[in-house]
């Protein structure tokens, strides 16, 4: 399958002006830190940095919380820290998931970039033949 779809994109590049072929390598699938920098490179890039100084903020809440917990002597007490840890959690989680989101956003934008321009492709192979 991959072999498959290396013949497809080498065809591609091969009916693509110079400019187009520069855009279509752009295009290309980026690994894990790649896909983590574009998050915070975009236009939505201010809002990934404020949600990880949110994640810090609630880290460190989490860890206060932990060690309230195990100095806790009531039973109430026990009760308020674990779930104030337990709630900590929860937002960091959620925190997490909007940076993975955005990450599949870029990818699916991405792909449909690529579609575009292999439809382009095809529009002007039609049009010459």
């Amino acid at each position: 399958m991959k072999k498959e779809v290396e013949k497809i994109d080498e065809l591609i590049k091969e009916s693509l002006s110079q400019e187009e072929a520069v855009f279509y390598e752009e295009l290309e699938e980026k690994d894990l830190f790649g896909k983590i920098g574009e998050v915070y490179r975009g236009k939505m890039g201010w809002l990934a940095i404020l949600m990880n100084i949110m994640h810090l903020i609630f880290f460190v809440a989490f860890v206060y919380c932990i060690v309230e917990f195990f100095e806790a002597e009531a039973i109430k007490d026990l009760f308020i820290w674990s779930s104030a840890g337990f709630l900590c959690m929860i937002f960091m989680a959620m925190m997490k998931l909007y940076v993975w989101m955005q990450m599949d956003k870029n990818d699916i934008l991405r792909e449909l970039k690529r579609i575009e321009l292999q439809i382009s492709v095809l529009a002007q192979a039609k049009d010459k033949g």
